[in-house]
């Protein structure tokens, strides 16, 4: 489920001023934190930004003028983490919505860490480094492969249930591609 930031806002601002009994000065500064997150928020949400300097100019293009410590803090608080295939900072669980960068991060991921592709009937066994198979199969997830109906992984294993024997066929050669073999 999928909750508005501006919803959030509206919640986070009338929350504030039910329960507050600081001053005004505080209350403007807690409100401009706020929409100052909420704002970081909706651009990570729109586009890959891979560090704080992006961020911040990001902002300010937005109308926030921010430090990097303020930032740094934002984005700590935020719970904002950097995506494994780009580096570029998403919501925890969180995956993106764009099919480009989603491949893109697929490509990306599997280029590093697939080590071997195989197919037994419509079934996909992925091997990967140690500790790489979690990485993979969200990766595969977030991608929204027409071929796979899901995935399951361990550590260094994954299985990929695809819809018929023809798909499964198809996602080896496209992994196997993506992955350089």
């Amino acid at each position: 489920m999928k909750i508005d930031v501006g919803d959030l806002l509206l919640m986070h601002e009338s929350c504030m001023l039910i329960a507050s009994r600081r001053s005004a000065a505080t209350t403007r500064t807690h409100t401009m934190k706020s929409r100052r997150q909420g704002a970081i928020l909706d651009i990570v949400d729109r586009e890959p930004l891979h560090s704080q300097e992006q961020v911040r100019r990001r902002l300010a293009r937005a109308g926030f003028e921010a430090t990097q410590a303020t930032i740094s803090r934002d984005i700590k608080e935020l719970g904002l983490v950097k995506r494994a295939g780009d580096g570029a900072y998403q919501r925890p669980g969180v995956f993106d919505n764009s099919p480009a960068v989603a491949l893109h991060t697929l490509a990306q991921i599997a280029a590093q860490f697939v080590r071997h592709v195989d197919r037994v009937e419509q079934m996909i066994v992925v091997r990967t480094g140690a500790g790489q198979a979690q990485a993979m199969a969200l990766a595969i997830d977030g991608a929204r492969l027409p071929e796979v109906v899901g995935t399951i992984a361990g550590d260094d294993t994954i299985l990929v249930i695809s819809k018929d024997r023809r798909r499964a066929s198809a996602l080896v050669k496209r992994l196997e591609q993506l992955a350089g073999m």
